[in-house]
């Protein structure tokens, strides 16, 4: 097995390490770009350093990536507002095409020569501890690494980025809540190399704790801690979710048990088309209902935490209502944000951008229990309470709707009419929003949004057609 898994490492690295021509091309790019940036920060009023961060700084960049990342740092006593101003200033002069996209501050993205390019102004601070905006991390990030990285260690970075994007869990965006650029260089280096990476990710119990500077103050309760080397009071895992690390060791596994290339190659099932769905609806024999509306007009970032925390209150109030939810999932079709979400190394995104509007968006449900007799069960307090119990028997005791009250054990009981006896009625009705969705979302479904109800769900498969594929047969 040993010669196997070694073969297949270096048959990795040898894909996912640039050419020289890559690396001399992408430099050039970056070069000029910051050259641009010096020449438009000479007609500011303030001094600022321009420096390359990200992947391609530290030589850890996969082939066939075409990502530049230049930071303008500013002094530390600039105002927040300037710091707006003159960060988009050089960015628009470098970037004349470009446009603006935002973390904590805006900032500038374009294209130079085929080079996705992100100018980001931040502050100079002189400890990571002392941020003004999470983006004045990065510098340091690229600093540490640069420090403790080599040729070969950087090639076995790439190679552990080549394994998180083949199996689907390399990303720090709010829609993948995976591992990011810096975490996978921190855990390659904290273990040695990628095979001891994978060996001891293997056999993980999560909360998994690592501090590679012995900082040794904060506590997080997040399934994996990295403590950030330069900052104490940050986890660089704080967005990976516990389902992206349960896949990493799934698959961490499975490589050392059958060293496969194909591990490392990201495959996509083949789509599902209306035929297929209906055929997984009817084999189910469960009720799928999709809520089906138009995304509103906000980047990924800020969307998929609003699709996730819309679809828990939906589920846990149909859930308490006694519709029993099997299983649930979201569905946006495809914008102009990257694996990064557009968001920098460091920042999440947290204002508009530039995202393509009028983008399908779904909420899926899927029912065990769709339909519920005209009654519910209504359980009042102990008769013993006497002023609460008092009150139930009262205010039910002259209603001609309800069965009782009447004494179950210890407690007053009635049977009253349900108010939803189908969880079609319910997704349909006004109902929907009192259940804490998020606000964007909310606002996207009051300006309307379709039911679809079992097989109807088919119609979704020209646009979503792999994301039901997955749905319908999931894997790890």
């Amino acid at each position: 097995m040993s010669d196997e898994f070694d073969a297949v490492v270096e048959e990795m690295r040898a894909r996912a390490s640039p050419t020289d021509d890559e690396r001399a091309q992408l430099q050039r790019v970056a070069d000029a770009v910051m050259a641009d940036a010096e020449a438009a920060i000479a007609d500011l009023p303030v001094d600022a350093e321009v420096v390359q961060v990200g992947s391609t700084a530290r030589g850890t960049w996969t082939a066939g990536d075409r990502d530049v990342d230049v930071f303008v740092c500013f002094p530390p006593s600039l105002d927040r507002e300037a710091l707006e101003e003159y960060g988009l200033t050089v960015g628009h002069e470098v970037l004349p095409d470009g446009r603006e996209e935002y973390a904590e501050h805006p900032y500038v993205v374009g294209e130079r020569e085929g080079y996705a390019v992100d100018l980001v102004p931040c502050y100079a601070v002189e400890d990571a501890t002392e941020i003004q905006s999470a983006v004045d991390r990065t510098p340091f990030h690229t600093r540490y690494l640069q420090e403790r990285l080599d040729d070969d260690s950087a090639g076995e970075v790439r190679v552990a980025k080549q394994f998180l994007k083949g199996i689907g869990v390399y990303g720090s965006d709010l829609r993948t809540r995976g591992f990011s650029g810096y975490l996978t260089e921190l855990l390659v280096l904290e273990y040695g190399g990628f095979r001891a990476f994978v060996e001891a990710v293997a056999d993980w119990h999560p909360p998994v704790r690592l501090d590679p500077e012995d900082h040794g103050s904060e506590t997080f309760d997040d399934p994996l801690v990295v403590i950030d080397p330069t900052d104490p009071e940050r986890n660089v895992a704080a967005v990976l979710s516990a389902t992206n690390v349960a896949t990493l060791q799934h698959y961490a596994r499975d490589l050392l048990a059958e060293p496969r290339a194909s591990l490392f190659t990201e495959d996509d099932p083949e789509p599902f088309a209306a035929p297929d769905v209906e055929a997984a609806v009817s084999q189910r024999e469960t009720t799928p209902m999709a809520l089906r509306f138009v995304a509103p007009d906000v980047v990924d970032d800020q969307l998929w935490p609003q699709l996730r925390k819309s679809l828990d209150g939906l589920c846990s109030e149909l859930d308490r209502r006694g519709f029993e939810v099997l299983r649930s999932a979201a569905f946006v079709e495809d914008g102009n944000t990257d694996d990064k979400g557009r968001a920098c190394e460091g920042a999440t995104t947290t204002g508009d951008g530039n995202p393509p509007s009028q983008r399908d968006a779904v909420l899926l449900l899927e029912f065990v229990v769709a339909e519920q007799p005209a009654v519910e069960r209504h359980d009042g307090p102990p008769v013993h309470v006497r002023e609460h119990a008092s009150g139930f028997f009262e205010k039910y005791d002259d209603d001609p709707e309800v069965a009782g009250p009447f004494i179950d054990g210890d407690r007053y009981v009635v049977e009253r009419p349900r108010t939803f006896t189908t969880a079609v009625e319910f997704l349909s009705a006004d109902a929907v929003f009192d259940v804490g969705l998020g606000p964007r979302i909310e606002s996207a479904l009051e300006s309307g949004y379709e039911v679809l109800v079992g097989t109807e769900i088919a119609a979704l498969a020209d646009s979503f057609g792999v994301e039901l594929a997955d749905y319908f047969d999931p894997k790890p």
